[in-house]
């Protein structure tokens, strides 16, 4: 399949971020932040992206149709709120109209003499760190699958979704990998539903990108993640080669071991869908 079609406002395209909100992810990171408020920074600055790439002269054009689902405890959820609270996957527009709020904070920046100085900016949050309970993996898939049949179903002609999963411990509901192969057996005229997989790591060492094989992974827990990716479609697969990430044809769309930089590229990369019109 191609993963070649256009993507209009007629033909849009849905990115589902599904988020692992469970006990573990209070774990800080390198950067002093727990795991869950990085993931939520990263995730944020995703939308905000995801809306500036639709942001034409005459507003935001419904390009994309984007959702989040944060899990834990025992279930899944819709990680948006608000306005965005009544439908998992919601126009971009829309996403782009209702922030939960828009904070100040403080970026660096080059100063044009070698230097760095702080800068003031608008940063909008969509999405809200959580850690606590258990990882409910299947449920989380489940819903996705749910949501994303019925958008397939209502968008035929589109680029398939997406769906960016971001976790750091295993299924605490039971075995996800038959739940994740029929996720990724829904899909479009133009290709199967994309399944990426991060797994967030406080343990330090290096990370592994974009695997062709499960030989260098490290435990069953890794190989099952690696199996529940889907290999990465020609044009991501150039992109992340232009990010100096050595990835082949044969590669998945799973990092193990992922931190800060990790984290920041595979959204992006994952997000990076075919050509806008």
């Amino acid at each position: 399949m191609s993963y070649s079609a256009e993507i209009s406002r007629t033909t849009p395209t849905a990115f589902l971020f599904l988020v692992d909100q469970s006990g573990s992810m209070q774990d800080t990171m390198e950067n002093g932040k727990t795991k869950a408020q990085f993931v939520a920074d990263v995730l944020n600055r995703t939308l905000y992206s995801l809306v500036q790439r639709c942001t034409k002269s005459e507003g935001t054009r419904d390009y994309f149709d984007v959702g989040v689902l944060g899990y834990s405890g025992s279930s899944a959820q819709n990680g948006l709120s608000g306005a965005l609270g009544a439908s998992v996957l919601n126009p971009i527009s829309q996403i782009e109209a209702n922030p939960l709020r828009i904070e100040d904070r403080t970026k660096r920046v080059d100063d044009g003499a070698g230097g760095l100085v702080n800068q003031s900016i608008k940063f909008p949050v969509w999405f809200e760190p959580k850690a606590a309970g258990g990882t409910p993996m299947c449920d989380a898939i489940t819903r996705a699958a749910e949501e994303l049949a019925a958008w397939c179903d209502a968008h035929p002609d589109s680029y398939p979704p997406t769906v960016l999963h971001i976790t750091d411990g295993e299924s605490t509901d039971g075995d996800p990998e038959a739940l994740a192969g029929h996720l990724q057996q829904i899909g479009t005229k133009d290709g199967n539903v994309l399944l990426f997989n991060l797994h967030v790591s406080t343990a330090g060492g290096d990370a592994i990108r974009f695997p062709t094989s499960n030989a260098a992974l490290p435990d069953a827990y890794a190989c099952l993640l690696y199996r529940m990716s889907s290999p990465l479609p020609v044009h991501l697969h150039n992109v992340a080669m232009d990010k100096g990430i050595n990835a082949t044809m044969e590669s998945r769309g799973f990092i193990y071991n992922g931190e800060i930089a990790e984290i920041v590229d595979f959204f992006d990369i994952g997000t990076r869908a075919a050509q806008l019109r």
